[in-house]
């Protein structure tokens, strides 16, 4: 049985890097009891299948863990219990807000996902010169960058992975910019996007400003969907840890 997780990564700990995301999820299943298979070989590892890799610095309401269970113990855990028994387990800031089974075959997130939305807080930009940032990137036939590869300069268009852009006024004045980035064939990370303003911006961790990736999205015939289906973000318990 394979189970996928989605879960939440808000406040203090978003500077824990992925790598140690993935090794407190190994110590938070132990905890649990959860009857996890695990690969063969000498150095049996559990069977856990993590999502995109989140930078650290950023957090997200949409990260997503798979797990295999061994059979037939996996017969007698309640799923719909999980949930809360692995959240009061994790550090704070990591939240399981949904859980369920997955059909035999399905596809791994990491070939799964197509695109990310992610939020990102421009501290001392104007909305009226991220709006012309926007509309020059959006109208640009092309966005060429030199980036390395494996240690090799290489050169890229981003214009195709910049799916949509938009800026928006948060109730404090600080300037929003929302963003759906491609993953495939090419990925764009945040900073990258903003580093194509004009003048460039750095990272928007760096100045003091939040980047939260908001949904990851899997492309089915045309239309978009999630790979486990979004809780309620303004739960006291998500306002709680962002406030941090």
């Amino acid at each position: 049985m394979r189970i996928r997780l989605r879960f939440s990564k808000l406040g203090k700990i978003r500077f824990t890097s992925h790598r140690d995301v993935a090794r407190i999820w190994e110590r938070t299943v132990r905890r649990a009891a959860l009857p996890v298979a695990r690969t063969e070989g000498f150095a049996p590892r559990p069977r856990m299948h993590f999502g995109l890799a989140l930078s650290t610095g950023y957090e997200s309401t949409a990260e997503y863990l798979d797990i295999d269970l061994a059979e037939p113990e996996a017969a007698g855990v309640d799923l719909s219990l999980l949930p809360e028994q692995l959240s009061h387990l994790l550090p704070p800031g990591l939240r399981v807000d949904a859980l369920e089974e997955l059909p035999p075959g399905a596809t791994s997130l990491q070939q799964a996902v197509t695109s990310c939305t992610w939020r990102m807080e421009l501290p001392g930009v104007p909305a009226a010169h991220a709006g012309d940032q926007v509309r020059r990137l959006l109208d640009a036939p092309s966005l060429v960058v030199t980036r390395e590869r494996k240690g090799q300069p290489v050169t890229d268009d981003l214009r195709p992975a910049l799916l949509d852009l938009t800026v928006q006024a948060a109730s404090d004045g600080l300037t929003v910019l929302e963003a759906e980035l491609a993953t495939q064939p090419r990925g764009v990370r945040p900073a990258e996007l903003v580093a194509l303003f004009d003048p460039p911006l750095p990272d928007p961790i760096e100045v003091g400003g939040r980047v939260c990736r908001t949904h990851q999205w899997i492309s089915d015939d045309g239309a978009k969907r999630e790979p486990l289906a979004a809780p309620d973000a303004t739960s006291p318990a998500h306002a709680e840890v962002r406030a941090s």
